[in-house]
């Protein structure tokens, strides 16, 4: 099964750590040759510094073109403008535009309120200078009122300039049809890729999972517990719900796949090969 793929990373916090990353994007690179490498974005300070670093890094680097992720919100019109110009000057074509979350103890949200009005805020910046992915839910968005309601501003994002959509993870493959079918009755035209989690540690996908509002299922909560200290075991299990749900995706004719890497290299071409996806 040939498919386009993508991984997305977080910046490390160490020189040691970017040694590592450095050393995992070229493996990512060799052996499932990415359309692009996504980078989460920090806000302030040192941590935006991080993120500028590792994605100069990957775009220079690995061979690889770099995807920086950009969050709007507690930013102004002009810090955002001053971004842009620098991801245009290093090359970058891809933007993954978000709201994101305001910053501990920052109250002024900036001159943004949602992603709809980043997105056509980079088209007035920029033009056609980027690619522009947006983000998906198919289990809906946290704050959202409704799942109406949550379809409409995605659908604002789309009309703002979007050009594709990345998803939130899932366990469900019934979750992301039901999206896409949704999509597709209002028109939503624009390639949705479905972004995949590898289940490693319980007790951290189930933290990331209540704050982000990914759903996981009680079976495989359940069955994720019963492990306890085993993980081995649970790595195995884990592993094989994950394949069967890429095997799944690529089956309902998922446009590509986005691999959430927590920064490892092994997990991503286990599940690839074993789930039969290769490259497209």
């Amino acid at each position: 099964m040939t498919i386009p793929l993508s991984c997305e990373f977080f910046p490390p916090k160490s020189d040691d750590g970017a040694a590592k990353l450095r050393a995992i994007t070229t493996e990512l690179a060799t052996a499932l040759c990415p359309e692009y490498f996504s980078v989460t974005f920090g806000a302030g300070g040192s941590t935006q510094e991080r993120s500028f670093a590792t994605v100069s890094a990957i775009q220079l680097e690995s061979g690889v073109p770099a995807a920086p992720h950009l969050s709007c919100i507690g930013s102004t019109r002009a810090g955002i403008a001053a971004i842009l110009d620098q991801y245009q000057a290093l090359g970058i074509k891809r933007i993954v535009a978000l709201r994101g979350d305001l910053p501990s103890g920052m109250r002024d949200p900036g001159d943004f309120r949602y992603a709809s009005e980043l997105v056509a805020f980079i088209r007035q910046h920029s033009g056609d200078g980027f690619h522009i992915e947006v983000a998906a839910y198919p289990e809906f968005h946290p704050q959202s009122l409704n799942a109406k309601a949550d379809l409409q501003h995605f659908k604002h994002k789309v009309d703002a300039g979007a050009d594709g959509a990345i998803t939130q993870y899932f366990y469900s493959i019934e979750a992301y049809s039901r999206f896409v079918d949704d999509c597709d009755k209002r028109q939503i035209t624009i390639p949705i890729v479905p972004g995949i989690m590898p289940i490693n540690n319980y007790t951290q996908l189930a933290r990331f999972s209540d704050a982000c509002g990914a759903d996981l299922p009680r079976w495989l909560r359940k069955r994720l517990e019963a492990f306890g200290d085993d993980m081995d075991s649970l790595r195995a299990f884990g592993h094989e719900v994950v394949v069967n749900l890429t095997a799944d995706l690529v089956r309902v004719g998922a446009p590509g796949l986005h691999f959430y890497t927590m920064n490892q290299a092994a997990p991503i071409i286990a599940l690839c090969q074993d789930a039969g996806v290769h490259p497209a």
